[in-house]
């Protein structure tokens, strides 16, 4: 009686919250016509995402606010608002932002009554939030991963302040998701299923920016979900830092694998993707569930940072070399048709050549389909920043060159195993390179391009795939 009562709780605060942030984004709709007077013409605004499918998906919640409030969303940085959506995974991710906000600073001058906001994973960062104050202080809006959901009520403080309005919380335990969104395409989207992570990597810096694990209730997932397919979406990707890990925290916990086969109940729903499964927590019972799944997609993004076991019990990982080998195997035993995908980090602080070998064995004997390599970031308030023994820049490159010619290799003959099948594609959108063809992506996550007529946009249709093209597919469509 307690769990129910607390769980009942939390949706009243939820929907209160709701409610609060609509009637702020009537007050929005004021200032925004005011604005529209004055200019002549409907405010623009542009929101511009870095990093990961979760920012992708909050930037979706930020346009559906602003289109709300009466905002023409454009695509160009010129436009009367603009938002940087912020990433801080690595370094060069933050210097993109401060290289960029120079150029709005000249735009700006040109036109006084442009606003500027910064909001994620960057401004969760003191240090950054300082040199904003210092350096940059004609950006007008500044908030947080954690209070996103409060947007409308910051856009109307940004219109009512005079000077830059900071609104940044140190973490939460609050849900607010019945929001409006605005989504890039309307037979696809993505779905939060929980917020933070506890598995502090010593090289990571997203638990300390995203905060700890919050898991939604599986109901307002579901709920959510079947709202979705109602206005036409097939497919949903499920976001989470370690979505192993979902449930845990909840009143009444579920696992992951128990949420999945809910959702795959859903009628109208064609496709299922979620992302990143953390190794270490990744059970038999979910890959049982991929196994049987008639809607899961055929693709697995599983994280391996290093293949050297020195190195990950530096990077806090909690698994072994051989444990993420043996469970590889399990997944290509039991899935053989699935795709894998990875992140490998090279450059860890003390890693030296033969770990590099050994990273590079276990891409050989994984086989992986892809594998998204980067240089290691050093980022300040990790355990891994204060190492001692950082990686001179040379030698990290030529380990990450090495490193990256192998990965290209396996890749090309892995997705080249497919030429002469037929498969189902999602149809995405027209190819930007080359009028009359379509682009669209299969089970297995692998890109295909083949002609078509647009009005196929949104379908899932059958591809023979004639010409590998290392990464991807040229195909027919098969009538």
């Amino acid at each position: 009686m307690k769990e129910f009562n607390q769980q009942i709780t939390e949706q009243l605060n939820s929907v209160q919250e709701t409610g609060r942030q609509l009637e702020f984004i009537e007050k929005a709709k004021g200032y925004v016509k005011k604005l529209e007077e004055q200019l002549g013409h409907k405010p623009t605004c542009c929101v511009t995402t870095f990093g990961c499918q979760m920012n992708a998906r909050d930037s979706e919640k930020l346009s559906g606010i602003l289109e709300k409030a009466g905002y023409e969303l454009i695509e160009d940085e010129d436009a009367d608002f603009v938002i940087y959506n912020t990433c801080t995974v690595r370094d060069n991710a933050n210097q993109r932002v401060y290289g960029r906000l120079g150029h709005l600073n000249s735009l700006k001058k040109k036109k006084p009554h442009k606003k500027i906001a910064l909001c994620g994973c960057m401004m969760q960062e003191p240090s950054v939030i300082e040199k904003i104050r210092q350096s940059y202080r004609f950006v007008d809006l500044i908030f947080g991963t954690h209070n996103i959901y409060k947007f409308a009520e910051l856009l109307v403080n940004m219109f009512e302040a005079d000077g830059m309005v900071i609104d940044i919380w140190k973490d939460t335990d609050q849900i607010v998701e019945d929001l409006p969104v605005e989504r890039k395409y309307p037979f696809k989207s993505g779905i939060n299923i929980m917020f933070g992570c506890n598995n502090f990597c010593s090289y990571c810096i997203v638990p300390y920016v995203r905060g700890r694990e919050r898991s939604r209730n599986p109901k307002d997932i579901i709920r959510e979900i079947e709202a979705l397919v109602a206005d036409g979406v097939v497919e949903v990707m499920l976001l989470g830092q370690n979505v192993n890990s979902y449930g845990k925290n909840l009143e009444q916990p579920i696992t992951f694998a128990q949420l999945l086969k809910e959702i795959e109940k859903i009628d109208g729903l064609q496709r299922i993707r979620f992302m990143t499964s953390h190794p270490k927590d990744l059970s038999d019972e979910l890959i049982q569930v991929m196994k049987e799944s008639t809607k899961i997609c055929r693709h697995l993004h599983l994280p391996l940072q290093s293949g050297s076991t020195r190195i990950l019990n530096a990077m806090n990982r909690r698994y072994t070399k051989e444990q993420y080998l043996a469970l590889a195997e399990k997944i290509r035993k039991e899935i053989p048709d699935i795709s894998i995908t990875t992140d490998i980090i090279v450059g860890f602080p003390g890693e030296e050549p033969s770990d590099v070998d050994e990273t590079i064995d276990v891409i050989r004997r994984v086989q992986y389909d892809n594998a998204f390599t980067f240089i290691y970031s050093k980022r300040t308030g990790t355990p891994a920043a204060a190492m001692e023994n950082q990686v001179p820049e040379d030698i990290v490159k030529e380990g990450f060159d090495r490193l990256l010619k192998v990965v290209q290799d396996t890749a090309r003959e892995r997705i080249s195993r497919l030429q002469g099948q037929t498969m189902e594609a999602l149809v995405e959108e027209a190819n930007e390179q080359e009028e009359g063809l379509l682009t669209g992506r299969l089970s297995n996550n692998t890109i295909v391009h083949f002609k078509g007529d647009t009005s196929l946009i949104g379908q899932i249709v059958p591809i023979y795939l004639k010409e590998c093209h290392g990464f991807y597919y040229l195909g027919e469509l098969k009538r």
